[in-house]
């Protein structure tokens, strides 16, 4: 395996990160703003009142999103060991 190689699996394996997990960490965090918004416009300074909706709001992320993210994974999982099987046949 060359360098150019483990640079592209590298590079694909940063993607897939961002690509499972963007969508929850942006929703939490736009929860997690509009939360504060709230907090400081109503004066109230409870941490457990924004945390309740950024739960409910990464699982159902987790669960709208999720048949992407397995199949992005398992095609992701499936090219990597392609590859190391290509790599111990030569």
């Amino acid at each position: 395996m060359s360098e150019g190689d483990v640079g592209e699996v590298l590079r694909e394996t940063m993607l897939v990160v961002l690509k499972l997990g963007g969508p929850p960490l942006i929703a939490a965090l736009v929860v997690g703003l509009v939360m504060s918004i709230i907090q400081a416009v109503t004066s109230i300074n409870e941490p457990t009142v924004a945390f309740v909706p950024k739960v409910l709001t990464i699982g159902a992320m987790l669960a709208i999103v999720g048949p992407f993210m397995l199949s992005n994974l398992t095609g992701f999982t499936q090219s990597l060991f392609d590859r190391l099987i290509a790599i111990g046949g030569q």
